[in-house]
């Protein structure tokens, strides 16, 4: 679980109810009104739909997870995995390799592993799991478009409610009853906009991108620790190589956990 996205939305739902419900002596219904909400998760969506196709956005769903959950382990930890492999395969053989494999779970680096088991060429090895990194990312471009493109839109149809809302108030300048209607629409239409764009949709289309950063960078270290293995380099040239990915903090935890453990 992501706790930075389930903190940040807990806080930010909690003091905007917080401040609605003191603001309205306990009554906080009166700003949940269907017709505005629908104008503009409505309109919002529908101008999704236009920009995406109908697969990219059914697949919301999917990306949102990613938001919420941790897929991988950390570099650090991702390195001392390569490094024992790299330390099997100096001592035992690269085949030995493949009595590993079956206990990896992550799935890019049984395939990078199976490959250099399996005697492939080395530019072939990098030019698949290349091609595969290539293709992740474009596919998390996409998802982390489709919330830009949600949180674009919601202001404009806010702003959308917002007008329908002035023209019922103008319309009806001459009945009273009618002038607070419509400039509540107005209101209303205003404040989804900006709460669905500022609170929801764009917050998780950052979010998605430093994901998505973080998977190419592990997908690299992959990629970097194979073909490593695979030329046969030892395990504290892999170590060193595979260390450049990581920050001069993250370099000197790891470090400091090698010492710990000698």
């Amino acid at each position: 679980m992501d706790l930075s996205t389930v903190i940040g939305f807990v806080i930010g739902v909690g003091l905007i109810g917080f401040a609605i419900f003191e603001g309205t002596e306990g009554k906080p219904m009166i700003f949940i009104v269907p017709a505005e909400l629908a104008i503009v998760l409505g309109g919002a969506t529908a101008a999704t739909l236009i920009s995406f196709p109908l697969k990219s956005v059914l697949s919301m769903g999917k990306v949102l997870k990613q938001a919420f959950f941790e897929h991988h382990t950390s570099p650090a930890k991702l390195i001392g995995d390569i490094v024992s492999y790299a330390e099997i395969a100096r001592r035992d053989g690269i085949l030995s390799l493949e009595n590993v494999v079956k206990d990896i779970k992550d799935e890019f680096l049984v395939r990078g592993i199976q490959m250099a088991v399996d005697g492939s060429d080395p530019e072939l090895i990098e030019k698949v799991l290349s091609s595969e990194l290539d293709t992740v990312q474009e596919r998390h471009e996409t998802g982390r478009a489709l919330f830009e493109t949600l949180g674009k839109y919601a202001p404009s149809f806010g702003m959308v409610g917002t007008l329908i809302g002035l023209v019922l108030m103008f319309k009806n300048m001459d009945d009273p009853k009618k002038i607070g209607p419509g400039m509540s629409m107005a209101l209303l239409c205003t404040f989804y906009g900006a709460l669905l764009a500022n609170l929801v949709a764009l917050p998780l289309a950052d979010k998605l991108k430093i994901k998505n950063s973080e998977e190419l960078l592990h997908k690299e270290i992959v990629i970097r620790g194979v073909m490593a293995i695979q030329s046969g380099d030892n395990p504290r040239i892999v170590e060193q190589k595979l260390k450049t990915f990581l920050s001069p903090k993250e370099r000197r935890a790891m470090e400091a956990v090698q010492s710990e453990a000698a």
